[in-house]
């Protein structure tokens, strides 16, 4: 593995994290823009200096306060930062430098902010999952890891069985129990990752998020009246079958061989 390329796909992580702040901030706002104004102190409405604005360096340097109000900086900015940098070194690491890699980093960056997003608001914007569902599909006419066929039925499949199974919780609870964010984030991973990645992207989703939401129940002592988001475990569970696709249908045809 050449690690001049590897040291790039961790710097360009790191940058596009920085810029997926921004996202996660502004985006979920009416009318919010991730253009004007630059980047400044949530507090002071101080516009930051390119050098207190360098990802993950600058934070470590002013100790996580604003060198104006010396307000503390969220933990949020180092995370995604890091997060994005490390996720962007696994993809060059399974992908190399490759159209692969720029397909799937793209996916990525639309993941990490949805997300962020979705754990603080609970919504996942259709300014992230609408155009991923469309670039996703028409991706997959250069990705050599997907067919459009495979692309265009996860799209299909994807968004259809989420709401299958949101309008069957509606018609025996008369709850809704999954937003309609959900279901196209489903569809755009299915876009992404193809209809093969649906079985595992659900059930490993439900698991995890069953585990969590026991978890929140006892804390809350809410009982079946305590709400996460479930955006996050799709997301999760996505970047998981990107990263062990092999090994997981792997397991799977040797589980339904042996069964």
């Amino acid at each position: 593995m050449n690690h001049a390329l590897s040291f790039l796909a961790l710097l360009l992580g790191a940058v596009v994290g920085s810029f997926l702040n921004v996202v996660i901030l502004r985006l979920p706002e009416e009318e919010g823009s991730i253009v004007h104004p630059p980047s400044h102190c949530p507090g002071c409405q101080t516009p930051l200096r390119w050098y207190d604005n360098i990802p993950v360096v600058s934070f470590l340097l002013l100790r996580g306060r604003c060198r104006t109000c010396h307000r503390p900086i969220s933990w949020q900015y180092p995370l995604v930062e890091v997060a994005t940098a490390l996720l962007s070194l696994a993809l060059y690491q399974r992908f190399g430098a490759s159209i692969g890699f720029a397909i799937y980093f793209l996916f990525i960056a639309a993941l990490v902010p949805i997300i962020f997003i979705d754990l603080r608001h609970q919504i996942i914007p259709d300014r992230i999952s609408l155009p991923g569902m469309a670039l996703g599909l028409a991706l997959s006419l250069v990705n050599p890891f997907l067919s459009w066929q495979d692309a265009g039925l996860g799209l299909l499949l994807g968004g259809g069985t989420l709401y299958a199974i949101a309008a069957g919780y509606y018609l025996f609870t008369k709850r809704v129990g999954m937003g309609g964010g959900d279901i196209k984030l489903l569809a755009m991973i299915g876009a992404f990752l193809g209809w093969q990645s649906l079985p595992f992207v659900i059930l490993s989703s439900s698991v995890l998020g069953t585990l969590v939401g026991i978890g929140v129940m006892i804390k809350e002592r809410k009982g079946g009246k305590s709400m996460i988001p479930y955006g996050p475990f799709l997301a999760v569970g996505a970047m998981l079958y990107l990263f062990y696709s092999q090994k997981i249908l792997t397991l799977a045809i040797a589980w339904l061989q042996g069964a």
